[in-house]
Parts: structure tokens; sequence; C-alpha cells
């Protein structure tokens, strides 16, 4: 019986490692190259609206197409027509392909607001009650593969702003428990926009 109970165990794990790697990148680049005309062939976009996805997590891209597809909690004119007839395994290929890409980011900052970013990011904003950044996307912006908290390093400020102020007046709502849009109900423009500097300055 313990044979049985240990074989078990082995082969549900087994499952779960093929679960967990259902994206093939090699599949993944080909079905990317669409994707290339606005984030880069390899996932590195040189036109600061749109944001890099080289080494993104694979659990957040395929929810963000999955949320683009379902046109509810995240709509956007640009992305739900090359999304619209995407599969499940195309999503998890995708997602696969970019994830496998390393990162070179080309965006700039505005130095002279890195300070005031550095200190919310690093430290959030005590008096407001908004959290430190990189209590969730790390100190260095790579995030949380498992818990599909995105990788936020080099990512171009202006989409980051435009992210945040979308999470700040509700038209964006696809985050877990509305953890996003609790921080940005207490963060002001300002702070938003020294924040995204000093993202686009990580490294």
């Amino acid at each position: 019986m313990k044979k049985i109970i240990v074989s078990s165990a082995v082969l549900l794990l087994s499952l779960a490692g093929v679960v967990h790697a259902a994206g093939d990148a090699a599949a993944g680049k080909e079905k990317a190259v669409a994707c290339g005309a606005c984030h880069g062939a390899d996932g590195n976009s040189m036109v600061p609206t749109f944001p890099n996805l080289a080494g993104q997590s694979e659990k957040y891209i395929v929810k963000q197409i999955a949320d683009f597809k379902a046109k509810a909690t995240r709509q956007d004119p640009v992305m739900e027509p090359q999304v619209a007839a995407l599969s499940d395994q195309d999503a998890q290929d995708i997602a696969a392909f970019f994830v496998s890409q390393k990162l070179v980011s080309t965006a700039t900052a505005d130095e002279s607001k890195l300070a005031m970013g550095r200190e919310i990011y690093k430290g959030g904003n005590l008096q407001t009650g908004v959290p430190a950044c990189q209590g969730c996307h790390g100190p260095t912006g790579a995030g949380n593969p498992g818990a599909g908290y995105p990788q936020l390093t080099g990512q171009h400020a202006m989409y980051t702003i435009k992210q945040l102020v979308a999470f700040k007046d509700g038209s964006r709502s696809n985050d877990d428990r509305k953890v996003m849009r609790n921080v940005m109900a207490g963060m002001t423009e300002a702070e938003i926009e020294a924040v995204a500097q000093y993202i686009a300055s990580l490294r």
C-alpha cells in the first residue's frame, strides 16, 4: 500500500510539471510573429507605449491574453483583435516564447524624478497607506512568477503610467482581489509619474 501511495505521489508531481510547462517556446516563436510589430520580435519593445514582454512571467502573459479576449476587466482596441482567435494553447506557447527571451530594455528615465520614485517603490508612503511596490514586484522589479505578479524591470514609463492610471480610475480591473486598485487609490499623479520613471531605470 505504501509503495502505491508513493508511486501515485510521484505520478501527480510529474503531471503537475507537465501542466506547468504547457507552453512550447518553439511553437510560440512562430505564433508570436504578429506580436513583434508592437512588442519587438524578441519581446523588447522599441516603442514606449507598448510593453516589453521579454522575460515576463508566463502565468501573467497567459492571464492578460485571456482578459483581453474576455473584454471585461481589461479592454484595449489594439489587443482585442490580436488575441480574438488565439486558443488557450496558443496563449501558453506565446507566453513560453517571451519568457524564454532576454530582457534588453531601451527604456529611458527622467533622473529628476528618480529619488521620489525610489522612495515609494522601496518604502511606500506611510502617511497615505501606499505599500512599497517591491513587496510584490521585488527590489529589482523581477516580479513573482508563482503569484502572477509581473516583471517590471526596465518597463517603459509611458506604458507604466497608462496602466497605473487605468487601475486608479477603475478602467482596468483585472487585478486579483483589487490589490492594484487599492494601492493606486492612495497615489497622487506626481507619485505615479515618479514610480514609473524609477521602474524604467531598473535593470
